[in-house]
């Protein structure tokens, strides 16, 4: 007997709430490590049953017509992540200061990790610049690895509208990053 869908599922828990259980199970550890690359592990954990809360009292607003509960998910992911959005930008310059700070073992490292260290800091700050809908955009692409169309589905939009904000991040960093380290993001 194949599993249900996660539509079934949540179609299920409108009469059994418990049902539910099974989209945390199937989903949890993919949202929690989302939520921990943009948020840090400790608020990823609050996050990630906040985000549930939510799904669970919003599940009669799902479409059932989508079989994955995945995208729907990143999406109340997504928004969660903008309210903490300052937060995520002290994250980023806290772990843009660690990069920067090289002690004795990392001077040995090789000139490619090196160079990422170095890097680091300047791509957190060109990915901070981006707005909030491109920067979300770029991220479910980039980390997450999904596809246009679950990208769409998470944000909400029309998959030109995916397209276009990606377009538009990649020339933003482009710009920002210019080659031969020279960067116009302030440090």
């Amino acid at each position: 007997m194949s599993s249900p869908s996660d539509a079934e599922v949540i179609s299920r828990s409108l009469g059994e709430p418990e049902a539910f259980g099974l989209i945390y199970d199937r989903h949890a550890a993919s949202l929690l490590r989302f939520l921990g690359r943009r948020a840090g592990a400790k608020v990823a954990e609050g996050l990630v049953g906040e985000l549930f809360r939510i799904a669970f009292e919003r599940r009669r607003t799902f479409d059932a017509s989508r079989a994955s509960a995945l995208p729907w998910l990143y999406g109340i992911g997504s928004n969660l992540l903008l309210k903490h959005r300052r937060g995520e930008a002290r994250w980023l310059r806290a772990s843009a200061r660690m990069a920067t700070g090289l002690e004795a073992a990392e001077a040995r490292a090789s000139a490619a990790a090196l160079d990422a260290r170095l890097l680091f800091p300047r791509v957190a700050d060109a990915i901070e610049a981006l707005p909030d809908g491109d920067r979300e955009a770029l991220l479910l692409f980039a980390w997450e690895e999904l596809s246009y169309q679950s990208v769409a589905e998470a944000l909400e939009l029309p998959i030109g509208t995916v397209r276009s904000r990606l377009n538009r991040a990649r020339a933003h960093l482009r710009e920002l990053l210019e080659p031969k380290g020279k960067s116009r993001v302030k440090s």
